[in-house]
C-alpha cells in the first residue's frame, strides 16, 4: 500500500502556503478538488489524504495553472484529452517542460544538502 498524505502535508510539499501567516492553503486543493474529477482524496475520519498518484496529478495541474498560466478550463481540456500521456517523447510538449522543472527543483534541494553536509558535517579531528 502506497503512503498518504493529508492535506496539510500536501499544500506544504506544493508550497501553497500563505506568506503572512506560514499556514498551508488549504482550500485551493478544495477548490480544485471540485474543479477536476482526477482529485478524489480518500476521507478518513473526515480528513483528506491522497495517493501518491493523485499528488503527481495535482503536481502536473498546479504547474499547468500557476507556471503555465493557464486556466482551469485549459486544464481540464488538456486531462480529459489525455495529451499530457500522448507527448511523452515530444522535447517541447507540457509533460516535458513538467518534468524539467520537478527535476531542476530537486536537484537543486539535493545540493543544498549536499553543501550543509560539506560545510557542518564533518568532524574536527585535532
Amino acid at each position: 500500500m502506497s503512503k498518504l498524505i493529508n492535506i496539510s502535508e500536501l499544500s506544504k510539499k506544493l508550497n501553497l502556503i500563505d506568506m503572512k501567516n506560514k499556514k498551508p492553503l488549504n482550500y485551493v486543493l478544495r477548490y480544485w478538488e471540485r474543479e477536476f474529477k482526477e482529485i478524489k482524496p480518500k476521507k478518513i475520519n473526515n480528513r483528506r489524504y491522497y495517493t501518491s498518484h493523485q499528488v503527481e496529478t495535482i503536481r502536473m495541474i498546479k504547474f499547468l495553472l500557476k507556471n503555465k498560466g493557464m486556466t482551469i478550463k485549459g486544464v481540464k481540456n488538456l486531462l480529459n484529452f489525455g495529451s499530457n500521456k500522448l507527448d511523452d517523447y515530444n522535447p517541447h510538449s507540457l509533460k516535458t517542460k513538467y518534468i524539467k522543472d520537478y527535476f531542476s527543483k530537486k536537484s537543486k534541494k539535493l545540493l543544498k544538502k549536499v553543501n550543509k553536509i560539506k560545510k557542518y558535517g564533518k568532524k574536527n579531528t585535532s
